[in-house]
């Protein structure tokens, strides 16, 4: 299966969680209907609210969650790959795992991957984001398994890592998937960036559905044009910053081991590095 049809969900995701987890099975729906197999939604696709502790409360614990029951039935009616980007899921700890959750065409959990990288920023607009208030960072990096190749799962901030995307693609990833919910002003600076930059490095085709506006209720705006990357760092399709919708690009397969023949930088990494610091030029040492 060397050509896949992939769709971007945008969302804007609110508190209440049976309202956006219809809005997300429609655009799924949508999405197949345009002939995608694969199909991935936003990060938070389930709610999303500003404040912690309500948050907290109205998150349901992984056997009450009513978001992979839901995602895993559709999938297999529908006969194509979901990517939930992801869904809060309340711990033993009382804190909130960012889970992603891949289902396949059978309706089966193909893998989970919990975000690794927590939001934790003080941006010089004012805004302040404390993500690891509310939730529990991962700590092991995912690649699936599907018809098309390994699928290797992050979340959001994890974008701004690379050493991670090289472990996934070092790790037999052809597709990296991202999905955000990106402020607005890092997603006007960085996120098209960021994401190409991601591809460029791994030779892979970057997935990331996204969030857009700001969340019924309050909450912070967000940056929206989900985007398609092909492992040329060229961008094959890409959503608006206003509203909700799909996003649908043909990822031809092969191209993934074209670009990684052509620039060979995942054989060529030669791993960590010894470094020394400003004193050691200071001094005129050799480096």
């Amino acid at each position: 299966m060397s050509i896949l049809r992939a769709a971007c969900v945008q969302m804007t995701s609110g508190p209440v969680m049976a309202d956006n987890l219809a809005v997300a099975e429609g655009l799924i729906r949508r999405a197949a209907g345009e002939g995608a197999r694969f199909v991935a939604t936003p990060e938070v696709t389930c709610h999303r609210m500003p404040d912690s502790q309500e948050k907290i409360r109205l998150t349901p614990v992984l056997q009450d969650h009513p978001g992979p029951v839901r995602f895993a039935a559709l999938a297999h009616e529908l006969k194509v790959w979901i990517l939930a980007g992801s869904f809060l899921v309340r711990l033993p700890s009382g804190k909130l795992a960012n889970r992603s959750f891949l289902f396949s065409d059978a309706g089966v959990v193909a893998a989970t991957y919990d975000k690794i990288h927590l939001f934790d920023v003080d941006l010089p607009g004012g805004e302040v984001h404390r993500e690891s208030d509310t939730i529990a960072p991962g700590d092991h990096g995912v690649v699936a398994r599907t018809p098309w190749g390994g699928v290797g799962l992050s979340i959001c901030y994890d974008i701004r890592f690379p050493a991670l995307y090289g472990a996934l693609a070092r790790g037999g990833a052809d597709i990296l998937t991202v999905p955000a919910a990106f402020t607005v002003p890092t997603g006007q600076a960085h996120w098209e960036i960021l994401l190409r930059a991601r591809a460029i490095e791994t030779g892979s085709f970057v997935v990331a559905p996204a969030q857009v506006g700001a969340a019924p209720g309050g909450g912070r705006p967000t940056w929206g044009h989900s985007m398609i990357v092909g492992p040329w760092g060229e961008i094959l399709a890409q959503g608006n910053g206003e509203s909700p919708g799909v996003t649908v690009a043909d990822l031809d397969m092969e191209a993934v081991a074209r670009a990684r023949a052509a620039i060979p930088a995942l054989r060529h990494a030669r791993g960590s590095f010894r470094v020394k610091g400003l004193d050691s030029i200071l001094r005129n040492e050799e480096i």
